[in-house]
Formats: C-alpha cells, structure tokens, sequence
C-alpha cells in the first residue's frame, strides 16, 4: 500500500510539473501576458488624431508633434539631478514629486515624466538621454487649432486621470484623451488605436532587440477625419456680435437638425489648452467664477424662455381646441383676477386675436390661453400634465440626446410639481399664470429653444440636433436623421408662423427687418434674479429672441441668449437678424445693426453686483459705449471674417 502511494504521489508531482511547465511555456508567451513579463520593454506607438473640419471643408483642428520624456522608475539609476532639471526646466522637488507620483502608480510601467517638449528642448535633450537610465523620449502629437474660434465646439485634449484609467484599460498614464466638444463626443473616432513594440532585455536590463523579431508587434491606427456641422465662418462672426457680453447663440438647420453656429460667451481662444501651458491657463479660465468662460451656456445655462414661449400655449391652445385664431382678448396693461393684476403688460391696441397677441406679445392673451387649457380638464392636475405633455414634445424639459457631451434639461413642470408645492389639490391656473408667458416655473436651455424654433418652422416635426456631419468610413446614427413629431397637428402652426412673420412686419420686431428675407421671429424678455449678500434681488432683464427664415422652405432656425440685455429687440434681436442675414446672403445688408452691436458693451451691467451699484430695472436709457481702441480692434476681427456660402 505504501509503495502503491509512493508511486501515485511520483504520478500526481509529475503531472503538475507538466502542466505547470505548459502554462509557463504556451500561454505566458501570449499577446496578453507580454503585459506582465518583466523583462519585456513596452514601446506605445501613438497614432495621429483625426482631423476635424467645418461643414464647409474648412480644416479646424489639425495635429503637431509633441515629445514626452518618460519614465520607468525601477529602471532609474543614480544621475546628476540637477543638469537633468536644468535640461528639462524643472527644479528639483518637481523632479522629486513627479518621480514619487510615478512609482506609485507603477514601479515597472512607464508614465509621463514631463510632457510637451518643444522641438528645441527635445533636440537638446536627445542628445543627452544616453546619461539617464529609465528615461526615454516618447514621440506622440498635440492637437493644433488652425482657428481662434469654437472653443466650445471643438473642446480639447488632456491627460487621463486615475478614475479614467480605472474605467477603460485602453488608457495607460500620460495618455491624451477628449475633454470637451468634439474632442470629448468623439473621442473614440479621433484617437485611432495605439501600436506597440515588445523589447527584449537581457539580465542587465539592456534592450537586446524586439520580441520574437517582432511577431506580437502591432502598428498605430491613425484617428479618423470628421466633418461637423458648424459654419466655421458663421461661429467666427456670431462670436464677434457676443464679445463685451455673456449669453448664448444656437443657430440649426430644420432640415436636417445640423447644429450650424453654437456660441457661448464669453469664450476663449482653443489654442490656450495646448502643450505645457495648458495646466495654468485651464486653471485661470476654471477659477473665473465671475464670467465663467468654460460654462457652456448655450447648452447649459437654464434661463426663463419669456415671451418665446408664448408660441408653445397658442399651438397648445389649438390643439386642446379651447381657443381659435379668432378668438379676441382684452388688454389692460395685464392681465387680472377681479382687481387683481396677476401679470403686467405694455401698451398696444385691444381686443386682439391670436396673430396680433403673437406680433404684439400681448401678456393679458396669452395668460387667458393658459388659462383655459388647465381648466379643460375637472382637475388642475390633469390640465398641467395634458399642457406639460405638450410641451416636451418639443424637446423641452429633457435631454435632446444630441451627441454634445454636456447639457442641462430645463424644466418643465408638470401636475405633481404643483402638488409637491401646493398640497394635492390645493392649486389652480392662476397660481401658475407666469407660465403662460414663459416665466415662473418654466425654464429653457438656448439649444432647447432654437429646437422648439425649429419644430415650428417644420410645422410639426424635428430632427434631434447634433454637431457631427460626416466620418470617415461610416454613416451618422439614425437617431439624427429620423424626425420626432410633436403633439400638434400640422394644420395648426400656420397662424403661428404668420403671427411670428408679423412680429417683422408690423410688431415687436419691425425695426430689425431685413430685405428680400422673410422672417419669423418672437421677441422675449425674461425676468432676471440674483442673490446678492443673501437677499434675492432683481437685477436687468434678460434679452431674448428666437427666429427663422425664409418663411417657407426654412434654411436656419435659432435662439440668441444676452444676459442682462433688456428687452428682447434691443441686444438679441439684432443679432438674430444679422445671424440669419449672414448665413443666408453671406454679407450684411444691415450695418446700422452691426454698428451698434459692436459699439455696445454689457460689461459695466456684470459689473454692478460686484461693485455694489444700485440696480435700475427696465429704465436705463443709455448703455455703455466700447472705447475707440475696442471698437477698432472689433472692426479689424470683423475684416478677418470671410464670406459664408450663399445659402439662400
């Protein structure tokens, strides 16, 4: 018995020895296991990113070549810090720093050193790199912005964090990745796929040759090129209206919900994020807390639709078949309860239809509108979620799905939101009446609007707005070229669109006309509140306008956004009429409008919280005038900007 268990033993010792000796010999010698081996140099081969381009073929974002001194830090053998500082233009406790941050987070794997050589640094340095055991120079490329504009847009790149590494094994220390825009949305297109070479080392940690003469090597695969949707030509020029003040601008193509300018403002020049500044330069931009130049408003910023939405309640009216375009209310500077004002409004002439109440953006109809759609129904309740239902059918108070990485869902409420507030049953249309003229509850991003825009010019559908155009080698999502239908019929949205095409003719926007354009446009003002030392004061009004053109066959639809710009016609009108005449004729026609546009500033009304002056609402009769010297520099940006492409 003993012997018999000797023997099995003998047997049962071998076979481990054979399988042991098979794994070590077959699958460490796999393409996945060269990862681990120790003695086996890892050389990433980066790819070039793919380029990015306007709608037009106008190349945005191009690359240049970068180099990174790298580090292995087990590797490390005693050197002469302080010529390699000198070499590198760091002083020693970065070194010292840098090197601790390494070796935590891999003894064994390279990590970036220091990034962004310049060619003169790198030529300096290679020389030298002999000197220095465990580091090496790693070749890859930066991006380069052939413009000054669409920082927002175009976005850009930085180095992975822990928590990205963590999530995507793709991604080693010191690699780039997309941080914003398209950079950030179409990181996967851009970034191609990284080659690798495996080194042999011999037992002096000497590199001997490549593994296998370079049977598991694999070579870069460049990024792919992108088109986007954005006129470079018409972002160039909607930013040049929006300096000296803040606010967003949002233009789309109906057609195909191509995103064609998307201004945000203040902004920032894209190349500022490029190579060794980088770091500070995104510091300064994220710690101005005060203009806020890396908040995307005209994704982001939720602001009171105002008089825009005034449009939405008669289409809704309509359609709950509880007003026709008949149908005439009276105006006595606001609207009333008994004796009660429950919203103001300015002078014009009354009774008015629906098509006058859109021209003259009469507050007293369209609350009677409102009001009448909730108290259809037995229930408020029932009459908030039929009008809220509506409404998002537009695309507002959610999320478009637009293939833009940021964004914010507005809001729209719906009955439980007044029954959270109110207590069940508790409320009526007249606690909520500000919505029926685009304020109280209700709130709207830019790109939200300029997509209710361009339902309206659609009569009754639209296609989820987006930035990509085409990529090499593939077809867009059919999210993007399959059209959403709201709840409105069709046979509805003529009388809107003539109320909104007499808004130019003979209403709120008559002086903003532009000839042989017609457009449909709706003029907002939007109350404007801040807190301020803890109490929540008012401070100037918001500027809004929303429009399209022509009238028939719509080429653009949009949405301009001024803080603090007054009323509706005085800032964002104005621009919204040079945006349209811009894209359509490709020259301007309206200088007079241009002219006051760049000559005015908003810069001392975001001034006044800070400096503690006293507010005036909707009395100010003078705003401030740009100096010469800005006013020439602007003049001198407008030259630069070249003709759009005739699209009318």
């Amino acid at each position: 018995m003993r012997k018999f268990l000797l023997f099995l033993s003998v047997i049962v010792a071998g076979l481990v020895f054979i399988a042991r000796l098979f794994y070590l010999q077959v699958y460490t010698s796999s393409t996945h296991n060269l990862y681990e081996d120790n003695a086996i140099r890892k050389v990433y081969d980066y790819p070039k990113r793919g380029f990015v381009y306007d709608r037009n073929g106008e190349l945005l974002v191009a690359n240049q070549p970068s180099y990174d001194v790298m580090v292995i830090p087990r590797e490390v053998e005693p050197l002469d810090t302080i010529e390699f500082c000198a070499l590198l233009k760091i002083d020693k406790e970065k070194f010292i720093k840098t090197y601790n941050k390494c070796y935590r987070y891999s003894p064994r794997l390279p990590s970036v050193f220091v990034s962004h050589l310049s060619k003169e640094d790198y030529a300096v340095l290679q020389e030298k790199m002999r000197k220095y055991e465990g580091f090496y120079i790693q070749k890859r490329s930066l991006r380069n912005y052939e413009t000054s504009i669409g920082a927002n847009v175009l976005g850009d790149i930085g180095e992975v964090n822990n928590a990205i590494i963590n999530k995507d094994p793709y991604y080693r220390m010191g690699d780039l990745i997309g941080k914003q825009g398209v950079e950030a949305s179409y990181e996967n297109t851009l970034r191609g796929v990284k080659g690798i070479k495996f080194i042999q080392k011999d037992r002096f940690n000497r590199n001997i040759g490549p593994y296998k003469e370079g049977k598991f090597d694999t070579i870069p695969e460049q990024g792919k090129d992108i088109t986007i949707t954005i006129d470079a030509t018409l972002q160039a020029y909607g930013e040049l209206l929006m300096q000296n003040k803040r606010g967003g601008i949002i233009a789309i193509e109906p057609s195909s919900g191509e995103i064609l300018t998307m201004v945000s403002a203040p902004s920032y020049n894209p190349n500022i994020l490029v190579g060794r500044e980088r770091s500070r330069n995104f510091t300064k931009l994220y710690n101005d807390t005060i203009a806020k130049p890396l908040f995307d408003r005209s994704l982001k910023a939720q602001y009171p639709p105002g008089s825009p939405f005034k449009v939405l309640n008669a289409l809704i009216g309509l359609q709950e078949e509880v007003v026709t375009t008949q149908d005439r209310f009276s105006c006595r500077m606001g609207y009333y309860l008994g004796s009660r004002r429950l919203t103001g409004c300015h002078h014009h002439k009354s009774p008015l239809s629906m098509t006058d109440g859109i021209a003259q953006s009469c507050n007293a109809y369209f609350a009677n509108v409102y009001r009448r759609i909730i108290e259809k129904y037995d229930k408020p309740y029932d009459g908030m979620n039929a009008w809220s239902n509506h409404v998002k059918s537009f695309g507002l108070g959610n999320y478009l799905g637009y293939d833009l990485k940021i964004g914010n869902k507005g809001r729209i409420p719906d009955g439980a939101f007044y029954d959270k507030w109110y207590g069940k049953n508790r409320w009526a249309a007249t606690y909520n009446i500000s919505n029926a003229i685009g304020q109280g509850e209700v709130e709207a991003t830019p790109i939200q609007l300029a997509n209710m825009v361009a339902a309206i010019s659609n009569r009754g559908f639209f296609y989820t707005p987006h930035i990509i155009k085409h990529i090499e080698g593939e077809t867009i999502n059919e999210n993007y070229t399959t059209p959403k239908q709201t709840t409105i019929d069709n046979r509805y949205f003529e009388p809107i669109v003539q109320g909104m095409f007499d808004v130019y003719n003979k209403g709120t926007a008559s002086m903003l006309r532009v000839k042989d354009i017609d457009i449909c446009g709706k003029t907002g003002t939007a109350e404007n509140f801040a807190k301020i030392d803890g109490v929540k004061t008012q401070l100037t009004d918001h500027s809004i306008f929303v429009a399209f053109a022509p009238k028939d066959n719509p080429k653009i639809a949009l949405a301009v956004f001024v803080e603090n710009g007054y009323w509706g016609s005085r800032f964002a009108g104005k621009i919204a009429s040079l945006i349209i005449e811009k894209y359509i004729k490709g020259h301007i026609s309206r200088t007079d409008l241009e002219e006051w546009i760049l000559r005015h500033s908003l810069e001392d009304e975001y001034a006044k919280p800070q400096s503690g002056q006293p507010f005036k609402i909707n009395g100010e009769t003078t705003i401030q005038a740009v100096d010469e010297a800005e006013y020439i520099r602007l003049k001198k940006q407008l030259k630069k900007i070249s003709k759009v492409k005739v699209n009318g």
